[in-house]
């Protein structure tokens, strides 16, 4: 391959990674454009996670060779098989200098295991990631190149590219340019994965991790255009913790605060049960529970076994929960604001009257409490939101 090729395959692959919407399509962009940047049969992109002290794999595309292994999706892999033997984890790059790819040579034909050289430059300093020899003997691959991919002078990951038995070998001009494709390639991952993180924070609650209010509104708004296409069922269940402020009162606003997570944990779990189901925080005390397929009966049952567990909470006094749902007689839904809305009275009726369990709008009711203006208990009325 002639230079202008080269340029025209990094051009090439700079798009493809400028194009990808997610940090999952960019690491298949990744491996896709490597692969044909290098003339490869196979190549698969791998993350460092220095927590773990492992590399996964984010994406792979082609074939691999016949006896050559190909790295399962979101698999990983110890040090002591992809680094350098003896598993010392990478903690950066010294001396000025960054790795630079090698090469593989390929395996010995009819060789059970192998011995192979790999050709590695000098790095002084350096106490990184290296493939072992071991693993890539395994692989039997024809030959391959592994450039690392490393990002502000510490790994961020690996790229391999192997060819086939009958392929041309790669030569150490390969190792340069895979070097120059690591360089894109990191900076399209790792700027996919910063846009990613924005994303998340823009639609997460920082105190328990779960939805905000502008992903709850487009949760809703995507399964009513559903609901107006084909009538899927759409509910919403919300909730708010009682006792919040005699708990701050009391005990401070770090208990108030673990009462807010321990609640946003159960919300998950529990609402995992329903289809389509997401699990998001309001603000202050309020929260809430959107689903989409399941039925109206199934939700209600879901936010009865809610109440029921919040009230085993060891701090708080239980919440008070109101359901509305397009399965429902509530009339006409044409958007989330007015579900929000039809929810948010019942919850609203629900506390008013200390009720052990949901509110349902458009459903009769059974009020728990006599209060001024209120049923009194075992009165039965029909109670429809607006």
């Amino acid at each position: 391959m002639g230079d202008d090729e080269r340029l025209r395959a990094v051009a090439v692959l700079a798009r493809a990674l400028a194009r990808a919407d997610s940090p999952r399509a960019a690491a298949r962009a990744a491996a896709a454009g490597a692969r044909a940047a290098l003339a490869g049969s196979f190549a698969a992109v791998f993350r460092w996670e220095r927590g773990r002290g492992r590399l996964r794999v984010l994406a792979d595309d082609g074939e691999p060779a016949a006896g050559e292994d190909r790295f399962p999706v979101d698999d990983s892999y110890p040090p002591h098989d992809l680094l350098e033997p003896g598993g010392a984890a990478p903690a950066g790059w010294s001396g000025g200098t960054e790795p630079r790819a090698w090469l593989v040579p390929r395996a010995a034909a009819g060789a059970d295991r192998p011995a192979v050289t790999v050709e590695r430059p000098e790095r002084p300093g350096v106490g990184g990631a290296r493939a072992s020899v071991e693993s890539h003997e395994r692989r039997r691959s024809a030959g391959a190149v592994v450039a690392p991919l490393v990002l502000d002078g510490r790994l961020w990951g690996e790229l391999y590219v192997s060819r086939r038995p009958g392929d041309v070998p790669f030569e150490s001009a390969d190792a340069e340019f895979a070097s120059a494709l690591a360089a894109v390639v990191v900076g399209g991952l790792a700027q996919q994965e910063r846009l990613a993180e924005l994303r998340r924070l823009a639609f997460t609650d920082q105190l328990t991790g779960l939805g905000n209010r502008r992903a709850v509104d487009d949760a809703l708004e995507a399964a009513l255009e559903r609901h107006r296409a084909d009538g899927t069922v759409v509910s919403l269940v919300v909730c708010d913790v009682n006792g919040l402020k005699q708990v701050n009162d009391r005990e401070g606003h770090e208990a108030g605060d673990r009462l807010l997570e321990r609640f946003g944990a159960l919300l998950s779990e529990i609402g995992a049960e329903l289809s389509g189901s997401l699990a998001a925080r309001l603000g202050g005390d309020e929260f809430c529970l959107t689903a989409a397929g399941s039925s109206a009966d199934e939700v209600v049952r879901v936010a009865e076994r809610l109440c029921e567990r919040a009230a085993g909470l060891p701090v708080g006094e239980g919440i008070a929960c109101g359901v509305a749902s397009t399965g429902d007689p509530i009339g006409p839904v044409d958007s989330g604001r007015r579900l929000l809305r039809l929810a948010d009275a019942a919850q609203y009726r629900a506390k008013a009257s200390r009720s052990a369990g949901p509110v349902v709008a458009g459903r009769e009711i059974v009020a728990l409490a006599d209060t001024a203006g209120r049923p009194r208990p075992g009165e039965r009325r029909s109670f429809r939101a607006r």
